[in-house]
């Protein structure tokens, strides 16, 4: 399969996103393309609220797309094992195949296997360890670099709302389970190009306004650039939550992730129900989505949405909640990496 025809499946057969549609915007799309290398679904997903949109893709693009400290194949490792770490399938499968297409030496397949330890490359395997382990605090360590941290951040965020979007697989469910294989090969291959091109750092700012930076990013100390990147970010996520989420639903989900050591809240909701217990029964259905997209986004379905749809329909608003939610909680993870060793 050529790029080309790769290229016409995915506009052709695009991966479903769930809940919500997409909305075109041609001059993110067309910046995304040309350097990632295709509109990627995690991106498209953000569209209906363009702030959100607008900080995703400065976010994604400013930590692994632009390579100054950091290779970006060290960077899709990162990308790769915060998503295995997350149970992320969907973001394993995309970052596995891109390692493959920078350097088919196995890593990339033992990261999709959740073989770490196999890694034979000393420095990758202990990379890959750090990345995993960011996700719980008793483990997470500073990042050599802090474009390592950046990365881990960003993915942090980006798993969650892939967990609630998207399915599974970045192929289409409709492309055959025997060409399954070949597409994410070939897909590797298609974003080796853009992966391997040179990315000024800093061009995507204007997205968002300055802002000054919060106490919580220790782990960009060194790097100015992402430094005011996700200074930005994290400005528009707090907008974001303002204009998406009830204010008690943002103190109840803080005061969550406050306690929260990155332990699995497992396979029952009965935690979010002890939770919600003083929540105003009007913000209930918000408190509930935005919990567990914080905390267990494996655990939001259609009847969790649809709750949270009857009292406000817009899309904006859903993208808008997962959106503070998934972030606040990156937030909390970056907190616990503190300052570049």
């Amino acid at each position: 399969m050529s790029g080309a025809l790769l290229r016409a499946v995915l506009r052709r057969r695009p991966a479903r996103i769930r809940y919500v549609s997409p909305v075109p915007d041609q001059a993110v799309y067309r910046e995304v393309e040309r350097e990632f290398g295709l509109v990627a679904p995690p991106i498209t997903l953000h569209s209906p609220h363009p702030l959100a949109l607008a900080a995703g893709w400065v976010m994604l693009r400013e930590s692994l797309v632009v390579t100054t400290s950091a290779s970006r194949r060290d960077k899709e490792v990162v990308a790769a094992a915060v998503s295995l770490g997350n149970a992320c399938p969907y973001c394993v499968a995309v970052h596995s195949a891109t390692l493959h297409g920078l350097a088919p030496d196995g890593v990339g397949r033992l990261l999709a296997a959740g073989r770490l330890e196999r890694i034979q490359d000393a420095e990758v395997r202990r990379l890959a360890g750090w990345a995993h382990d960011t996700g719980r605090r008793e483990l997470a360590r500073p990042a050599a670099l802090p474009d390592h941290a950046a990365v881990a951040v960003v993915f942090h965020y980006i798993n969650r709302m892939v967990t609630v979007f998207l399915d599974d697989s970045p192929v289409p469910a409709q492309v055959p389970a025997r060409v399954r294989p070949l597409v994410l090969r070939t897909l590797g291959r298609f974003l080796r190009p853009a992966a391997l091109a040179r990315h000024a750092p800093g061009t995507s700012l204007s997205l968002l306004p300055p802002a000054p930076p919060p106490a919580d990013l220790g782990w960009a100390e060194g790097s100015p650039v992402l430094t005011d990147a996700f200074s930005r970010v994290y400005a528009a996520g707090d907008e974001i939550g303002r204009q998406s989420v009830p204010e008690s639903v943002r103190a109840l989900v803080e005061a969550e992730l406050a306690a929260w050591d990155g332990r699995p809240r497992g396979i029952s909701r009965g935690w979010v129900d002890t939770a919600l217990l003083d929540c105003p029964d009007a913000d209930r259905a918000a408190g509930r989505l935005a919990l567990l997209v914080a905390l267990a986004p494996y655990q939001v379905d259609e009847q969790v949405v649809a709750e949270f749809r009857r009292t406000d329909p817009r899309d904006a608003t859903l993208v808008g909640l997962a959106s503070w939610s998934s972030l606040t909680a990156a937030r909390r993870v970056g907190s616990w990496l503190g300052r570049p060793t």
